[in-house]
C-alpha cells in the first residue's frame, strides 16, 4: 500500500440496466463473464474499505502505541528542535525552565498518554533526564526529538543526530501537588481538566461532585487535556487521578474556574512511590501564562481538537487528528 489510498469505483446500484439482447456465447461470453468476475471483487473491496475498515499499516501500528513505560531500556537516535517557549502539544503554559524537554513520535506520544512523564537519555557525551511534552509527527519509534540544551547535554549539536539508549523515569521526584486547569469554554455542560505535577504518565482522570455522586470517567485528548463532553456540574468537583502503575489519590475543592491552575495540597506520590494521602482543599491562582481558547499549537503542524462555546453555552469539539504519515512509502 503505498498511500493507503482506495480505489473508488462508482456504481449506481439503484438503476436497473438497459434491457440488451442475449449475449451469443463463445469468446464475447466468457469475457463478459469474467469481468463481472472481477468487476464483483473489486466492488467487495471498495464497500469492504468504506465500510470503516483499518488498513492494516494503520491497525498494525494503532495496536503497538504506547508510552514508553517500567524499567526496559530502549535503542533509538536523537535529533534537536527548539520549541521557542512554547509548552508542546501537551498544552504545558510553557516550556520547563531548565529547558530539558523531548517529543516522541505518534506510537510513543500514544494521542497524549505520554504527557506529564520523563526520560533518562544516554548519548555518546552523558546522560540527561527530560520531560514528555511534545509531538513528533514525523518520527518514527525510537526517534527522540530533544531540546537544543537537551541534545548538548548527551552529544555535540554539530552532529546533528546520535545514537542514544533510553528509559522511562517510575516515580520522579515531584515539583509540587497535584495541579489542575479547567479549560477556557467550560461550563457545567462541557468539562475539560488538564492535570500537572504527577510525574508519572496518567492512565485516567475520573470527576464528581458529592461523595454520593457516581465517577465520572473523563476521555483524554491527544492535547493532554481530560474530556467529558457532557459536563460535570457547576462543581466544586472532587478528581480522581490513577497513573499508569496503579497509584491512585484523590484531590477536592477544584472549582469551575476556567483558565486559572488550581493547586491542591495532594502529591500524587510520596518519595519512594507511595500514593500521597489524599486531601479536600484547593486553591486557585492565576495561570503564569494564560492559553488561548484553543490547545497551543506544536512546532509542527499538529491539528488538534478545539473547544469553542456555542449559543447555548456548550462547547463543541472537533476530531483531534496528527499530521503523522502511517501508511508512507
Amino acid at each position: 500500500m503505498a498511500d493507503g489510498s482506495a480505489v473508488d469505483i462508482s456504481i449506481d446500484l439503484d438503476q436497473l440496466p438497459e434491457e440488451r439482447p442475449a449475449p451469443s456465447s463463445g469468446p464475447t461470453s466468457w469475457l463478459v463473464a469474467a469481468g463481472v468476475t472481477v468487476l464483483a471483487a473489486v466492488l467487495g473491496l471498495t464497500l469492504t474499505l468504506r465500510s470503516g475498515s483499518t488498513p492494516a499499516c494503520a491497525a498494525g501500528r494503532s495496536l503497538a502505541a504506547a508510552p514508553p513505560t517500567g524499567t526496559a531500556t530502549h535503542s533509538g537516535k536523537a535529533t534537536f528542535y527548539d520549541s521557542k517557549g512554547a509548552g508542546g502539544n501537551c498544552s504545558n503554559p510553557a516550556a520547563p525552565a531548565n529547558r530539558l524537554y523531548v517529543a516522541l513520535g505518534p506510537t510513543e506520544y500514544s494521542a497524549g498518554a505520554a504527557c506529564g512523564g520523563f526520560l533518562d537519555v544516554t548519548g555518546p557525551k552523558g546522560s540527561v533526564r527530560v520531560l514528555i511534552m511534545d509531538q513528533c509527527p514525523e518520527c518514527e519509534p525510537g526517534h527522540l526529538d530533544l531540546s537544543r540544551e537537551a541534545f548538548a547535554r548527551i552529544a555535540d549539536p554539530v552532529q546533528g543526530v546520535v545514537p542514544v539508549t533510553y528509559r522511562a523515569v517510575v516515580n520522579p521526584p515531584l515539583p509540587g501537588p497535584l495541579t489542575f486547569r479547567i479549560k477556557e469554554g467550560a461550563s457545567q455542560w462541557w468539562f475539560a481538566v488538564r492535570v500537572g505535577n504527577h510525574g508519572n504518565p496518567l492512565r485516567s482522570v475520573e470527576v464528581r461532585q458529592d461523595d454520593n455522586d457516581p465517577w465520572q470517567s473523563a476521555v483524554r485528548q491527544d492535547y493532554n487535556y481530560w474530556l467529558i463532553a457532557s459536563g460535570a456540574g457547576p462543581g466544586p468537583f472532587r478528581l480522581r487521578v490513577t497513573d499508569v502503575y496503579g497509584t491512585r489519590v484523590t484531590a477536592g475543592g477544584i472549582r469551575m474556574a476556567p483558565g486559572q491552575v488550581q493547586t491542591s495540597t495532594v502529591r500524587m506520590y510520596l518519595p519512594g512511590g507511595a500514593a500521597a494521602t489524599p486531601r479536600p482543599s484547593a486553591s486557585a491562582r492565576p495561570s503564569a501564562t494564560r492559553l488561548a481558547a484553543t490547545p497551543p499549537p506544536s512546532r509542527r503542524p499538529v491539528e488538534v481538537s478545539r473547544a469553542n462555546p456555542s449559543a447555548t453555552g456548550a462547547p463543541t469539539t472537533s476530531a483531534a487528528v496528527a499530521n503523522a504519515r502511517w501508511c508512507a512509502g
